[in-house]
């Protein structure tokens, strides 16, 4: 690929380039796709992998020729307990690539044997509630999987299980994880867990905030019957008693939130987002492709600068 992970354009000549090949340095974020919330009291989806140089990180050294850039897609729910749902997929940049975001799981994951490795992953899902299927809480999926520095994600929490602490209040879901913190656990006299919060950043010229995790899914069994709410950056809100999760974001890498008690589908993970930032104004050097993604400059005061954003799978062409 002609993408340098390297910085400057003295870096270059150790790749076998001259000086003038390596033409730009540019930041980037790169958040991969959320993962779906689970079905029936499921734990929330965790949100996409959230990755960025901007600002103050080591930047990538562009050189002539296409780059493809991966936008992730968000995970897709279920609807009934045989059946899980899927994590995330991978947004990917140059060497950079954010892992897709980790499944909710569904009540009882459908009498599967835990561990289930798709709850894992950018940021981790959290785990559906358990009715007594198994003697104790199950912790939610496991962030930053694979382990990047700094981390990608946090981890999903724990499910509430029936009867645990108070008889006949039912089991809730865990809420994903999210860029920025941890999925919350679920508790018998409280609502499903919240999804955890995203993450805030100004590389486009204006502050947005992206992957926050999927809200864990409500009981059908008494007691507080709420979904959790969904994290800040994109997250879905868990649904009631018989309401099922609302999708996350498209292009934040939002978890999806999870169905509640008897509810419908677990909610579809939010798609990741690609962005990258260029010294100057409009670079006629650069150009994406397919026309979906876009070429602005950012606004004052942030000053002059090139902003490509990649909201589908596609190509930045350095001419």
């Amino acid at each position: 690929m002609p993408i340098l992970s390297s910085r400057g354009a003295g870096s270059a000549k150790g790749f076998g380039l001259t000086a003038g090949d390596a033409l730009i340095d540019v930041d980037y974020l790169v958040v991969a796709g959320g993962g779906a919330g689970g079905f029936n009291m499921g734990g929330g989806g965790g949100a996409g992998g959230y990755r960025t140089s901007f600002p103050g990180g080591t930047k990538i050294s562009l050189t002539k020729g296409p780059n493809s850039i991966t936008v992730g897609g968000g995970g897709t729910g279920s609807d009934s307990n045989p059946v899980l749902g899927t994590k995330g997929t991978d947004s990917i940049f140059s060497t950079i690539t954010s892992a897709g975001g980790g499944l909710g799981i569904g009540q009882c994951a459908a009498g599967r044997p835990f561990p289930i490795t798709d709850r894992n992953g950018g940021s981790g899902g959290g785990n559906g509630g358990q009715l007594g299927c198994y003697p104790s809480p199950v912790a939610g999926g496991t962030g930053n999987t694979p382990p990047v520095s700094p981390p990608q994600g946090n981890n999903g929490g724990k499910g509430n299980i029936n009867n645990e602490p108070t008889p006949g209040l039912g089991g809730k879901g865990g809420g994903g994880g999210g860029a920025c913190s941890a999925g919350s656990d679920s508790f018998a006299q409280g609502p499903a867990g919240p999804g955890g919060s995203g993450s805030a950043n100004s590389i486009t010229g204006s502050s947005v905030t992206r992957a926050g995790g999927g809200g864990g899914g409500g009981t059908q069994y008494g007691g507080d019957q709420n979904g959790g709410t969904g994290g800040s950056g994109g997250g879905g809100p868990g649904g009631a008693n018989t309401v099922g999760g609302t999708a996350g974001t498209a292009n934040t890498g939002g978890g999806g939130g999870a169905s509640g008690g008897s509810g419908p589908f677990g909610g579809n993970g939010g798609s990741g987002i690609v962005i990258i930032r260029a010294p100057g104004a409009a670079s006629p050097k650069l150009s994406v492709s397919p026309p979906t993604n876009t070429k602005t400059t950012s606004p004052a005061p942030d000053g002059a600068a090139t902003i490509l954003t990649f909201t589908v799978t596609g190509t930045l062409t350095v001419s």
